[in-house]
């Protein structure tokens, strides 16, 4: 068996195997699109005697945390044939990337699990769900005059691009997109439509994706910079009311809508989507920004079952900026001596979902998953900004 990257020649082997394994079959013209985006050098496969068993792809991307970005490692595709499965391909595929990623300096990673058991795992947790409305016209939010206006077919990138970093950076976990990511993927389908809401001064302040097809009308995607961008944009939404029965959306949780709305009563569903994890502990907390004028010290340990570079104890120091140093206890005798000292302890998965905003200290704590006294507990809350968990894409 060997693990290694893909070749431009093998573009074959990785679509028979994936077409298998998701269950799609595409067209001769779908095929040659998928040739054309074929990137060989991300696609890492286990082979035998030059014979395709399992692959991953290992994107590279960044990601808002803290409004700040961080290098980060989607994982996707990750397939193996069935007579392949329970023989650890995948485990080895997974374990490689990892160190992959912490070589490359990616110390955090996504991906969207097909059970998500499995990559619990391996250190990977929930870290981000989103609301799926689905809203009869009759219960649209009430129209609204606002002294701005809309442009429907904007496919300015760079504008849309300007709206969505506004947007999307007030989250954790969302993609720092560029313009390759809009292109071929965000607007690579000719169906999808847009409108862009200006303000009554010509700046653009917000935006939706949409498709509007058997009298349902899809919202893959809305952003806004202000309040009155999100009146316009749901005005105009609500203008398709004698073109459509419905309308569907998804949207982050803390978006608010069923309050805004004159009867909430709408088709409501909380879905799991993507799952994190921090793959590289010292290099991710020496990057993360945290709240500002409050200082301190902690002793850490980490289980990490997978990643054996972030198991063990830890002292981090916190300085009124929100810079954390962090250092490894190493030797027999500091571990020792540390030990007596640690003051918090949980799996590198719960580290992940506290740090990443989706679960507070205090949440886990209270269930039993974070292991720590009551005063450690209070400076995790006060050290780690109160920002929710989104993402707008699929990778």
């Amino acid at each position: 068996m060997e693990i290694r990257q893909l070749k431009a020649e093998e573009f074959e082997q990785h679509m028979e195997l994936s077409s298998y394994a998701f269950q799609y079959k595409l067209n001769a013209e779908e095929i040659e699109q998928s040739r054309q985006l074929f990137k060989p050098e991300r696609v890492w496969g286990v082979f035998e005697d030059g014979v395709l068993q399992a692959q991953l792809k290992l994107i590279p991307f960044q990601t808002y945390i803290q409004q700040q970005s961080m290098e980060m490692g989607g994982i996707a595709g990750v397939a193996t044939w069935p007579e392949n499965r329970r023989q650890g391909l995948v485990d080895q595929l997974l374990r490689h990337a990892l160190q992959l990623m912490k070589q490359q300096g990616q110390s955090v990673s996504f991906l969207h699990p097909f059970y998500f058991p499995f990559y619990r795992k391996y250190g990977w947790e929930l870290y981000t769900e989103y609301m799926q409305y689905t809203i009869p016209t009759a219960l649209l939010p009430a129209k609204v005059q606002t002294d701005g206006y809309i442009k429907r077919g904007v496919r300015d990138l760079e504008l849309l691009h300007s709206i969505y970093g506004q947007y999307a950076s007030q989250y954790n976990g969302t993609l720092v997109r560029d313009i390759e990511r809009w292109t071929n993927a965000t607007l690579r389908s000719d169906d999808t439509r847009t409108a862009v809401y200006y303000a009554n001064d010509g700046q653009a302040q917000g935006y939706i994706l949409y498709t509007v097809l058997d009298k349902e009308m899809n919202i893959s995607e809305i952003a806004y910079t202000t309040e009155e961008a999100r009146r316009g944009l749901w005005t105009y939404i609500s203008n398709h009311d004698s073109m459509v029965q419905h309308v569907k959306l998804k949207a982050p949780l803390d978006d608010g809508l069923p309050y805004l709305l004159q009867d909430p009563r709408i088709e409501q569903q909380k879905v799991p989507y993507f799952m994190a994890r921090i793959v590289d502990v010292k290099a991710f907390l020496e990057q993360y920004p945290f709240e500002h004028g409050t200082t301190g010290q902690l002793t850490i340990e980490i289980s990490d079952r997978v990643a054996e570079w972030n198991a063990g104890v830890w002292q981090i120091v916190w300085d009124a900026d929100g810079h954390a140093t962090v250092k490894q206890m190493e030797s027999d005798e500091d571990v020792a001596q540390s030990a007596n000292d640690v003051q918090v302890k949980a799996d590198i998965r719960v580290w992940t979902a506290m740090l990443m905003g989706y679960k507070r200290p205090s949440e886990l704590s209270r269930w039993e998953q974070l292991d720590g006294d009551e005063q450690a507990i209070q400076l995790l809350e006060k050290l780690i900004p109160r920002r929710g968990t989104h993402l707008m894409d699929f990778f």
